[in-house]
């Protein structure tokens, strides 16, 4: 099982989003992703999203806002990916060149019409609603096959 954290840093009707086209045999390869990544040992998922925004795109973060949580079952074919969502809206700094890919501020106007997982298609909405989200995303071979969610 993998914990992990997936963030979209907001400003001004746009979101930052990181086109995964760095790293060789990324299985993001080509999506455009929020920002996050993986807990360390002894690391709340807010301290594990405030970390990987700085790593990956230089930004510090200030009360990232808990959304929802995602799970993944078997989603690399091995592991459940669980994933706590949160939007960043407080923040300071200068984006870096990331290793992971390309940083870019997307309109939220068009972030739907970009490269992303299925399921990313259906919960980025959920951002914009009060409340919290816990859903369950199911793919195979790359393509999502069901899906299910409690809002909270």
């Amino acid at each position: 099982m993998k914990l992990a954290t997936l963030c979209y840093i907001r400003r001004d009707q746009h979101t930052l989003m990181l086109h995964r086209v760095k790293r060789p045999n990324d299985m993001h390869q080509g999506k455009w992703n929020g920002l996050g990544g993986k807990l360390e040992a002894g690391e709340s998922p807010e301290e594990c999203a405030i970390r990987e925004i700085y790593e990956e795109a230089g930004l510090i973060v200030e009360q990232p806002t808990l959304k929802g949580i995602l799970t993944f079952p078997a989603f690399d074919d091995f592991e459940d990916w669980y994933c706590f969502v949160y939007i960043v809206t407080r923040f300071s700094g200068e984006l870096i060149d990331s290793s992971e890919g390309h940083l870019r501020w997307i309109p939220d106007a068009e972030l739907l019409q970009l490269n992303l997982w299925e399921g990313d298609r259906i919960f980025l909405p959920w951002l914009d609603q009060p409340g919290l989200f816990s859903a369950k995303f199911s793919y195979r071979a790359g393509r999502l096959v069901d899906y299910s969610v409690a809002f909270h």
